[in-house]
């Protein structure tokens, strides 16, 4: 005969309640998070499969969610292994579908044939909104400018650490984006980000100092919208992308 499992109480109702919040300590009636299934951890050999509530971006199966240059098709190419590869001088991509604060997870890998160094190895970039730039680079053994080196926040913070891997292996990153928050055509609130390159965090919700730009400095002069799409940026090197999702998160904190 089975054990029987024995019934424990769920909650309580006669707890004192939180400071500012409408819910008591372990409240019976405060809403249980959301049930997901958890990401697949990726393997050089393969990519790993993506959390049940993200919206898969690139699966290796085709361009569906990309754009390219004047709205065209992509002209990038599909490789083995389930990804892309830049088609230089072809042009950015970006995903026809707008987003702003989000999880986004993206792999790549630089080319194993060397052609240049510092910023020649292995360039392209990841681009929020379109606007704010982690570099894409291969800096295994290739010093660069800090602020432009691999899982930098292009031209204003260079990463923690270097955690690059040899060139045809693959990278990941992992980014919590906060856009920024404008009202009345003023700046209410800064973008934020958080990295981690290949499971080592980089920025810890940095505070950036507007749109990423090259020899420039930033700001927030010009106001923008909240949403944005993803760009993966064609710098002329033949970098390779695969296994991308995206989790738009509308709140920071849990109720």
């Amino acid at each position: 005969m089975a054990n029987k499992i024995r019934e424990l109480p769920k909650g309580y109702t006669d707890t004192p309640v939180l400071p500012g919040s409408p819910w008591r300590v372990h409240d019976i009636a405060r809403p249980a998070p959301p049930v997901v299934r958890p990401p697949s951890s990726s393997t050089q050999e393969r990519p790993g499969t993506p959390p049940s509530d993200a919206v898969v971006l690139f699966d290796g199966s085709g361009f569906d969610a990309w754009v390219g240059r004047d709205g065209e098709a992509p002209k990038w190419r599909l490789v083995d292994g389930g990804a892309m590869e830049v088609e230089p001088r072809t042009g950015d991509i970006h995903t026809r579908a707008s987003f702003g604060s989000c999880q986004l997870h993206v792999e790549w890998s630089a080319p194993t044939q060397i052609r240049a160094d510092s910023q020649g190895r292995g360039n392209s970039g990841v681009f929020l909104l379109g606007l704010y730039e982690i570099q894409v680079l291969d800096g295994y053994q290739n010093p660069t400018y800090a602020d432009g080196t691999t899982a930098a926040i292009y031209g204003q913070y260079p990463p923690l650490v270097n955690a690059c891997v040899p060139p045809g292996q693959w990278h990941v990153y992992d980014i919590v984006f906060e856009a920024p928050v404008y009202r009345d055509g003023e700046l209410a609130s800064p973008a934020y980000m958080t990295v981690f390159h290949n499971a080592l965090l980089m920025h810890h919700r940095q505070e950036l100092q507007g749109p990423t730009l090259h020899r420039r400095l930033a700001s927030y002069a010009d106001p923008h919208g909240p949403r944005g799409p993803l760009t993966l940026q064609d710098h002329g090197d033949r970098v390779r992308f695969r296994n991308i999702w995206i989790r738009p998160l509308h709140r920071f904190q849990a109720e």
